[in-house]
């Protein structure tokens, strides 16, 4: 029987409506597996700011270095500014645990309409490999003269080639893995951004060794384009920190809903925490009204599964999403459906027990 140590942040808006729902389904297919979950519950995020002037306490990555993962449902508030928001918890839990691999699927699964007409379920069938604690989001920089008309903000975009090499490397074992199209594509904006050509350079490196996986480099508005035209081009897309970011909110929207897509802050060797999020937001606008669909953060849980070496138990779960999805009677209503957050959930928690 295995036991896995998981750090629990609910966050704020729909994070706690979701995050409760992912649990239930945890805890439903545990005895079938001989798990036990050793959860732990922070109470971190935007109500803990408020409080304190801090999104969490300065000992808290110490404290999370403890846990085989972190379960995390969304963070944010309309009165407190984002970049505190990811500043004070998400980006600094991801570079201290050297989580450089954001992971983030895009599928387009039966039952769901993608606002792209003509699209069948898996014409869209990808996964972005985004870098997760370098480039534009490493937050090197500052301001001059602030709050004058004089006023200069500087931002400073960090690559290193180890940086590049490794993310661009997992991507191409992932394509292997994946087994689809054996495509791998880089997106960076190189033609205008020089510095990028260590990425484009280290891209071109890595798949001389990879003579199996064939390749494409995009710049990030190309990129963009054909995700809306030709989705059905793209298996596996590996981007540095800003592009990833941007190309995976567009995948999830072509894909049929925010309320699908999952999110996983992964360190491959396992030796420190994972983070496991769901790519949509708080939503504070329909927090606690039971509307906020739970899949994406259910399909995070089993990416947590997964990562924890839980390979059946992972399957079981995105089965069963897909067994509603395909039945269509138990739906949020982003998806079309009346069902409650919490019946989805619950559907969902009934049949992976079984």
């Amino acid at each position: 029987m295995a036991t896995h140590k998981i750090a629990i942040i609910k966050g704020d808006g729909i994070g706690v409506d979701v995050v409760n729902e992912g649990m239930k389904v945890l805890d439903a297919l545990a005895p079938r597996y001989g798990i036990t979950w050793d959860y732990t519950e922070f109470p971190w995020g935007s109500d803990y700011y408020f409080e304190h002037n801090e999104m969490m306490p300065s000992t808290a990555l110490d404290t999370l270095a403890d846990f085989n993962a972190v379960f995390l449902g969304a963070v944010g508030h309309p009165d407190i500014q984002d970049n505190i928001t990811l500043d004070g918890l998400l980006l600094p839990i991801r570079r201290r645990f050297d989580q450089f691999v954001c992971l983030r699927p895009s599928v387009l699964y039966p039952g769901v309409t993608s606002p792209l007409s003509g699209k069948k379920p898996y014409d869209i069938d990808l996964t972005v490999v985004r870098e997760n604690t370098e480039g534009e989001y490493l937050n090197i920089g500052g301001f001059a003269y602030h709050g004058t008309p004089d006023e200069v903000a500087i931002q400073t975009s960090v690559f290193t080639r180890r940086g590049c090499e490794r993310v661009i490397r997992y991507a191409f074992d992932l394509a292997r893995e994946r087994g689809k199209k054996n495509h791998v594509t880089s997106v960076t904006k190189s033609n205008a951004l020089g510095f990028m050509t260590i990425w484009d350079r280290t891209f071109s490196a890595v798949a001389e060794e990879y003579t199996d996986i064939d390749t494409t480099s995009l710049l990030i508005d190309a990129a963009c384009m054909d995700l809306v035209r030709r989705p059905e081009m793209f298996d596996v897309m590996v981007a540095p920190n800003l592009f990833g970011d941007i190309i995976t909110d567009v995948g999830a929207i072509i894909s049929g809903s925010l309320g699908l897509a999952c999110s996983a802050n992964i360190n491959p060797d396992r030796s420190v925490p994972s983070m496991f999020e769901p790519t949509h937001g708080s939503a504070p606008d329909i927090a606690g009204q039971g509307i906020a669909n739970p899949m994406a953060q259910i399909l995070t849980a089993a990416m947590m599964l997964r990562h924890l070496g839980e390979d059946a138990a992972a399957a079981v779960v995105d089965a069963a999403v897909l067994q509603l999805l395909e039945q269509g009677e138990t739906l949020t209503p982003d998806l079309g459906g009346s069902s409650t957050t919490e019946r989805v959930g619950s559907a969902i928690a009934e049949i992976v027990s079984k």
